[in-house]
């Protein structure tokens, strides 16, 4: 009888090590654990800022460019599917991939700094070159006029939403 008190108690034992283990590395610290970035550090060269897209910014650029993002070039399966670094690969990356849709990132970062890193992949970062090896420096161009488009200048608050007061 003592000895199947004693088993049952290290079983328990081990059962709360384990509730308590979950517990900590859940969900929730994954969270806080990976974060993205520094946007203000800049991942690309300082003569990459130079370069210009040379792309038209046109309604056809922008759904070619969102086309090779959702498809050809996967880029949603790391940054998620509206460019808020939450894709089903990305949310285990450490750091996390980027948010395109921090304004933010868009006002000091440029074209040629993005290009730079689609087609050189980021250090310290699993973000790895694209160009030319899952699409083309055309492409990569698209995909940037359509990660414009991402932006969220002034995300609305729960209370803002419609159907709140």
């Amino acid at each position: 009888m003592k000895k199947a008190i004693v088993q049952l108690l290290i079983v328990f034992a081990i059962l709360y090590g384990l509730l308590h283990l979950f517990i900590i590395l859940g969900p929730q610290e994954a969270a806080v654990k990976y974060a993205e970035a520094d946007i203000e550090v800049p991942r690309a060269p300082a003569d990459a800022k130079m370069v210009s897209n040379p792309l038209p910014k046109t309604p056809e650029v922008i759904t070619q460019g969102k086309e090779i993002f959702h498809g050809k070039g996967s880029c949603y399966v790391c940054h998620g599917e509206n460019g808020k670094g939450d894709g089903p690969a990305g949310l285990e990356l450490n750091p996390r991939p980027r948010n395109f849709t921090n304004p933010r990132f868009h006002e000091i970062r440029t074209d040629g700094e993005l290009f730079w890193v689609i087609k050189n992949g980021s250090a310290n970062t699993r973000m790895i070159s694209f160009v030319p090896s899952m699409i083309t420096e055309e492409e990569a161009w698209a995909v940037i006029r359509y990660v414009r488009t991402l932006s969220v200048p002034n995300p609305p608050t729960a209370s803002k939403l419609p159907g709140n007061s």
